[in-house]
């Protein structure tokens, strides 16, 4: 892999909590401070195209990102994504020949101590590098085939299908 293309989305890997609102906002992509930090061994590239909850992206969101991700050379793809409808846009960037694409994400912001958020991070450096072309969620310290897996909201993890 001679460079790696990180595309953000925004989902709970960015939220930040405000005091003052009460609430929880998509902040600035976390991608980047991650795998710094990590002092990872290769270059990479941070694209911010969204800065939403997964559950309000949209179709056209989905197609912008594919057409994103299509139009850059990189064969290798990372994609920070909001865990509850990250198969879908999965199932959306399939379409795309010639790349490895991971989506991954976390279930608990990574401004947070204890996030899953490195972990997932690792996780899917570690399967973009190694896995052939296609798209791939890592998620739970496994790589899932989105046809396959599901986000157990209750569980708060992903799960086979018919597990």
């Amino acid at each position: 892999m001679q460079e790696l293309l990180v595309v953000t989305t925004g989902g709970t890997i960015d939220k930040v909590y405000f005091d003052d609102k009460s609430d929880f906002q998509i902040g600035e992509p976390q991608i980047g401070r991650i795998l710094q930090e990590l002092g990872v061994a290769f270059r990479f590239t941070v694209i911010p195209i969204l800065r939403k909850d997964s559950l309000h992206i949209t179709a056209q969101d989905r197609e912008l990102l594919r057409a994103t991700i299509a139009a850059q050379p990189a064969t290798h793809v990372l994609v920070t994504h909001g865990t509850d409808t990250m198969v879908d846009t999965a199932k959306v960037l399939a379409a795309i020949p010639g790349k490895t694409i991971i989506l991954t994400g976390a279930l608990n912001p990574a401004r947070f101590r204890g996030s899953d958020a490195e972990f997932n991070v690792g996780t899917a450096v570690g399967a973009v590098q190694s896995l052939p072309p296609g798209v791939y969620i890592a998620m739970n310290g496994r790589i899932w085939d989105p046809a396959a897996v599901r986000k157990n909201v209750a569980a708060n993890r992903f799960e086979a299908i018919g597990g």
